[in-house]
């Protein structure tokens, strides 16, 4: 398998005809005034304490089978970027009153989860599999995996 690509897809994207749900913006202003930073954690939080927003990030990739995969089914390792809170400074950014080097301010570093995609006998060219990935250290992710059948060998 060559080195996965992926993008995010925005809310409109993946589903146009949905109206979004209603602002979950509830202390938006007293953590960006009072609570700098700690603005990039509250979505994740509030995500976790109310449930996962509607517009939550859908990552895009895409694998390659070979025919003979795509008859029989396969698994195929894939590794997902995944946002988590930064070891170093807690999630806050900052060490006492300087930035935080290991995540320059921003109180994330990125993840690589090991995901095992289990691709169904039959499969054709261009089906999309959709999960959710969780990790206990990292926001809720939701993968969309467009399956490519390569046509010769290599």
């Amino acid at each position: 398998m060559s080195r996965e690509r992926f993008r995010f897809l925005s809310h409109a994207e993946r589903d146009p005809l949905s109206a979004p749900l209603a602002p979950r913006d509830c202390f938006a202003d007293e953590i960006a005034i009072d609570f700098p930073s700690i603005a990039p954690l509250v979505p994740h939080v509030r995500d976790r304490f109310l449930g996962l927003h509607a517009e939550a990030d859908t990552l895009l990739t895409e694998v390659s089978v070979s025919r003979g995969e795509a008859s029989r089914g396969t698994v195929v390792p894939v590794e997902v970027p995944l946002r988590s809170m930064c070891q170093r400074c807690g999630g806050r950014g900052e060490t006492w009153a300087e930035p935080c080097a290991a995540c320059r301010g921003t109180g994330d570093s990125l993840v690589h989860h090991p995901v095992r995609v289990s691709v169904p006998a039959g499969v054709v060219h261009g089906a999309r599999l959709r999960f959710r990935v969780n990790s206990p250290s990292a926001a809720p992710l939701r993968v969309e995996v467009r399956v490519a059948v390569r046509t010769s060998a290599a």
